[in-house]
């Protein structure tokens, strides 16, 4: 494994596990329960759960605002993730990352920047996908110009190719081209491939040709990882991003964490 695999652009170590906090609906979204202290609750509760297994990092996602906006989220929504994170930051001592669906990486840098968190993962860095809420434009120049103008260039940026829920506007654009542009020029400290949509597995071929597009970046998985099927994408791998798999009952349990932990350990030697 590269130098640059073994830490994930200078923040994880190669074979990471990143846990998934799924945020219940936030205010203004159609499924918001008219309360906060519930979705504060349940974040704690997943978090500490993360941190007791020993996840690596966490990624706080603003999964329950289904209907989500196309690329912006919202002021309600960066004001009220932005207090989230805050309190994350303080609950776990590792990496914290922010992903602000659909595609608001803008926002989702704003409150990495206000909370002190290290990553964010943006579903389209580069090119143009179609979606259910229509077409999801690359925002590879606005995310960049945004994160400079801010002085926050510590903050990195995960970006899926081929993201989830989703399919390429042009049949011609490949993931090797995706992967290629969101590495070369769009900016991106590490690659994200995932299925079809959240839960489903990761086609290990998508991994190894993201891989041989772009040899030097890290590559994360981005859904459907398990432990049953957790040695198909090694060696290519660098890292795991873990929800669904995580969770029973509907909630992470701290010993599924661990046994995660345990086998990216071993695979790591």
């Amino acid at each position: 494994m590269s130098a640059a695999k073994k830490i994930i652009a200078g923040l994880l170590p190669g074979k990471c596990l990143i846990g998934v906090v799924h945020l219940p609906a936030l205010p203004g979204a159609p499924a918001y329960g008219g309360k906060l202290d519930p979705i504060r609750q349940s974040m704690r509760r997943d978090l500490l759960a993360l941190k007791k297994g020993g996840a690596h990092a966490i990624i706080l996602e603003n999964f329950g605002d289904a209907p989500f906006a196309a690329d912006d989220a919202g002021p309600v929504a960066v004001a009220c993730l932005t207090s989230l994170a805050c309190e994350a930051r303080e609950l776990f001592p590792g990496p914290l990352g922010i992903n602000l669906l659909r595609n608001d990486g803008v926002g989702a840098m704003a409150v990495a920047a206000a909370s002190g968190a290290d990553f964010i993962r943006v579903n389209v860095l580069v090119g143009a996908r179609l979606a259910d809420q229509g077409v999801l434009h690359g925002i590879a120049e606005k995310l960049l110009r945004f994160r400079k103008r801010i002085g926050a260039g510590h903050i990195r940026v995960f970006a899926d190719v081929d993201v989830k829920h989703s399919a390429p506007l042009a049949p011609g654009y490949s993931i090797e081209d995706e992967a290629r542009d969101a590495w070369e020029r769009g900016g991106a400290d590490a690659l994200i491939l995932s299925g079809a949509g959240t839960g489903h597995g990761t086609d290990p071929d998508h991994l190894r040709r993201a891989h041989a597009a772009a040899p030097r970046a890290p590559l994360l998985l981005g859904s459907g990882t398990t432990l049953q099927n957790l040695r198909e994408f090694l060696p290519e791998a660098s890292g795991f991003i873990v929800g669904t798999a995580l969770k029973r009952s509907g909630k992470i349990d701290p010993a599924r964490v661990r046994a995660f932990v345990r086998a990216l350990a071993k695979a790591d030697r």
